[in-house]
């Protein structure tokens, strides 16, 4: 049973170009199911049925694990389930019969443009490192791009007012800046990025204080101590601007094609969560300024 699942790791990696953490997320939810079933003395696949499937996934409820976990496992298991009947190492698929837990709808956090503001002028972009992270911050409300699509931009990339992303599953598509960030862009470039990169050769368009590519983690710090600096006592991650983004852009009269395709999403269900907010907002327009309507 390892010896399949390192094979299907392998074949998702070489053969679907699933990112490293997409690939890390299904051989932490096959091992997980690996050691179930081991505990169950079950040590072939083709033992494996609806029943057993349903006892695993009990066994993720027992142990509180939420209903978005336990959806990606069920994904995690289709797949890989898939995989096996295409490789003829099974014969029937055991997981079709599997549903997903109904998720509790959440709206995405986003900040609003005058808290987004207070983010940005608490940042000495005087100095090296203060052009760098404006210019972090600058480009992830601007383009709406993934912090993982953002430490792996490189110069290349960049084209006049454009910027080739690879997003999940390898897919390239093009995400556009203005000229406040364009302008971030050139002084970076000119008078820190310069800087940072003098003892090594590095494509990397973001770079950390010793000219290395700066990685996810230290994007998340740099946000942290951003919003610590700004007085704000709101909770903000790399996902929160891109969900700003897209609120920012729907409220302004975007419409859900454009914002879709800006963030790279497959499905626009997918982006259609960022229109509750936007009638939120329209409904409280509606209510504090219709005659008939207002809140008293």
């Amino acid at each position: 049973m390892k010896n399949n699942i390192e094979e299907f790791l392998d074949y998702i990696q070489n053969n679907k170009g699933y990112s490293k953490e997409t690939i890390k997320s299904y051989e932490l939810d096959l091992d997980a199911f690996y050691n179930f079933l081991k505990s169950e003395n079950i040590n072939n696949l083709k033992s494996v049925n609806y029943n057993i499937l349903r006892n695993y996934l009990i066994s993720l409820y027992d142990k509180n694990y939420s209903k978005k976990t336990i959806s990606r496992n069920i994904s995690t298991l289709r797949t890989f389930f898939k995989y096996l009947v295409s490789e003829e190492i099974i014969n029937t698929n055991p997981s079709t019969l599997i549903s997903n837990p109904k998720l509790d709808k959440r709206l995405p956090n986003y900040v609003t443009y005058e808290e987004l503001q207070k983010l940005f002028d608490s940042i000495d972009d005087s100095t090296v490192l203060g052009k760098r992270d404006i210019l972090i911050l600058e480009l992830l409300y601007s383009t709406g791009i993934r912090v993982s699509e953002l430490v792996n931009l490189k110069l290349s990339d960049i084209n006049h007012g454009e910027i080739r992303v690879k997003g999940k599953g390898n897919k390239e598509r093009t995400v556009l800046y203005g000229k406040v960030c364009s302008k971030r862009l050139i002084d970076y470039a000119k008078n820190s990025r310069s800087e940072l990169c003098k003892k090594i050769d590095n494509q990397y368009l973001i770079l950390n204080k010793n000219g290395n590519k700066m990685s996810t983690r230290g994007i998340e710090l740099i946000l942290e101590n951003i919003v610590r600096k700004s007085g704000l006592k709101i909770h903000v991650t790399p996902h929160t601007i891109r969900h700003t983004f897209a609120t920012h852009m729907l409220n302004e009269g975007a419409d859900l094609k454009s914002v879709q395709e800006l963030l790279g999403h497959e499905n626009l269900s997918t982006t259609q969560v960022y229109t509750h907010i936007s009638n939120e907002r329209l409904r409280n327009v509606y209510l504090n300024t219709h005659p008939r309507s207002k809140i008293k």
